[in-house]
């Protein structure tokens, strides 16, 4: 995952790291600076997957914020979930940055998985994230390959039985 080198004036990324987490704010952490890396590195196309998104810290002003420095022409954000009621009442900064970068965003909703068995992850190109144990918040996370592939694999089937959701603006009658 990229950090920052203080040690030097320009922000430049430094290597991803490999690794486990156990517990809700070290998954917390790692979601955090994988949306901050995602900002820095310009990464093309992210996946966020999620039953609720409900423990994940996309309410927090840094991580839209980062999402913010992200967003750009040319790059694309898939978001699924089971439901999107929790993120619709709970996380308003997500829903008006959804609103304003619809363009970019796909927001899928795959209703017929359970919700312990919905994959809890982020994929991207270079780098994957995957929650194993929802109760515990327990995961890995890193660049190897055959992960990666894993948990793309793993998406693209949930994304096979999705149909659109959270839409980025309501009608009212």
């Amino acid at each position: 995952m990229a950090l920052i080198d203080e040690g030097s004036n320009a922000a430049r990324p430094l290597p991803w790291p490999s690794g486990r987490f156990d517990g809700r704010e070290s998954f917390q952490s790692v979601i955090r600076r994988a949306v901050e890396s995602a900002a820095l590195e310009g990464w093309p196309e992210i996946i966020l997957s999620d039953a609720t998104f409900e423990d994940w810290p996309l309410a927090e002003r840094v991580v839209v914020d980062r999402l913010s420095a992200w967003s750009r022409s040319g790059r694309r954000m898939v978001l699924v979930a089971r439901d999107w009621g929790h993120v619709s009442r709970h996380f308003a900064r997500l829903v008006n940055w959804r609103r304003q970068w619809a363009h970019i965003l796909d927001c899928r909703r795959c209703a017929n998985l359970d919700p312990m068995e919905f994959p809890s992850a982020i994929w991207s190109a270079g780098w994957m994230m995957q929650r194993l144990d929802l109760d515990n918040s327990r995961g890995v996370y890193g660049g190897d390959p055959q992960r990666r592939l894993l948990v793309h694999e793993t998406l693209q089937e949930v994304l096979r039985q999705s149909s659109p959701g959270f839409p980025s603006h309501t009608l009212g009658l």
